[in-house]
């Protein structure tokens, strides 16, 4: 797992005499390890062993951390094991999208304890997505077995850039009836905990680097395939997002000058050639020509393309392929640009696997640079639809391990030192 190092900094203690950079440093590695020794803590920090043993005594109260018996010896008496509990706390990991909120429950291991979903019409009634987003908080909190866990702070992504200096903006471009707030900061404030917000696909981005086909890799870009399209960016293994939030916008990259007008003002963006309704009325223009597709008479939707395209259907079939074609487009001109050595395809049609990344692959190869091209792996997500949900949920832990504080136990034990 990507983790924050360890600084050496000796005995300093902070305004309230508490060595708390040092001891968010140990509960990090503890974290990274699972189960480690004190005395290995000290070889890996470089810290005294009076120090790490101080340093535990202030941890082993607050649930956090526990002994569970002894270690090999290594010449002398055999150490005490040290583990991370992952089912001390839990967090809530919330997806907002276009026309779907998703939750998800997870421990501090990013295990998905609870899982919530349900089809809302986001972009259009902002004030019964918050109320759903409530609602399906509560019903994942409130299974019995997972009741009594303290809840670390609550993630939430947004199909909207996020500003980091101005996180409570929405882009009223993207979501115009949102009147350019997202209105969840009242969420945090009665559920009593942190709350955190990002963008949707910087937020898969963080899950796959984490838990995902990102992980160990410090330069990918993540492609979310929706009713936007949006891509987040690994760089040097943090989260790139640009001067003010707006890395990333790969939907509104223009691939035809003369193509249709995009909610953005301008034509031919990646968005109105594969984001969702654009497939879907691709589908009703082609139904004339494949008139035994069950996309012809039947239900349209992105599930229903993908289960056509995975039976052989042929309308289903040039779907995938002319959006493979297009997307190959923006992900050409992505890899001659930034290099990554990974491209994480997630949602909507990139369900379908090899159909949809084998015609792109070969897109993609026919319009970069050969050495681009040899550098990146173009890869299907390994989260699926969860990865919006949980990367939120990531998004609060990765925070949390970088501030103990925030963990609700460790607060009370560590200030009262």
């Amino acid at each position: 797992m990507p983790m924050a190092p360890i600084e050496r900094r000796g005995h300093a203690r902070s305004e309230t005499g508490r060595p708390r950079p040092l001891a968010d440093a140990v509960l990090r590695l503890i974290w990274q390890e699972r189960e480690i020794s004190r005395a290995d803590i000290a070889r890996r920090t470089d810290l005294s062993r009076s120090t790490v043993s101080e340093i535990v005594s202030l941890l082993l109260p607050t649930s956090l951390v526990a002994e569970i018996g002894t270690g090999p010896s290594r010449g002398g008496r055999r150490p005490i094991v040290l583990r991370f509990q992952d089912e001390a706390g839990v967090i809530l990991g919330v997806e907002v999208g276009a026309s779907h909120v998703a939750v998800a429950l997870t421990d501090l291991r990013g295990k998905v304890l609870v899982w919530r979903h349900r089809s809302h019409q986001v972009r259009t009634d902002p004030d019964g997505t918050r109320r759903l987003v409530r609602e399906l908080c509560d019903a994942c909190l409130g299974k019995s077995v997972h009741s009594n866990r303290r809840l670390v702070g609550v993630g939430i992504a947004l199909p909207s850039p996020v500003d980091p200096r101005a996180p409570e903006r929405l882009s009223e471009v993207v979501l115009p009836d949102w009147k350019g707030r997202h209105g969840f900061e009242t969420l945090g404030e009665e559920l009593g905990t942190p709350l955190f917000v990002d963008n949707d696909a910087n937020l898969g981005a963080l899950a796959e680097r984490w838990w995902g086909a990102g992980r160990g890799v410090d330069d990918f870009a993540y492609v979310k395939i929706a009713t936007g399209i949006g891509s987040g960016h690994m760089s040097g293994g943090r989260l790139f997002r640009g001067a003010n939030g707006v890395a990333g916008e790969i939907g509104h990259m223009a691939i035809d000058p003369h193509g249709e007008p995009c909610v953005c003002g301008l034509r031919g963006c990646l968005a109105t050639f594969i984001g969702t309704q654009a497939l879907l009325e691709r589908t009703a223009r082609m139904a004339k020509e494949y008139p035994d597709s069950p996309l012809a008479t039947g239900e349209r939707s992105i599930l229903a393309i993908e289960q056509a395209a995975l039976a052989g259907d042929p309308l289903a079939t040039r779907l995938v392929t002319e959006t493979a074609e297009n997307l190959g487009v923006a992900i050409a001109s992505m890899l001659n640009l930034m290099n990554p050595a990974k491209v994480i395809l997630g949602g909507g049609i990139s369900h379908v696997g090899e159909l949809l990344l084998e015609p792109l692959r070969e897109t993609v190869r026919r319009r970069t640079l050969v050495s681009s091209l040899d550098a990146s792996a173009i890869v299907a997500s390994e989260l699926g639809p969860r990865a919006g949900a949980v990367g939120a949920a990531t998004m609060v832990l990765e925070a949390a391990l970088n501030d103990s504080r925030l963990f609700p136990t460790t607060h009370r034990r560590l200030e009262s030192r």
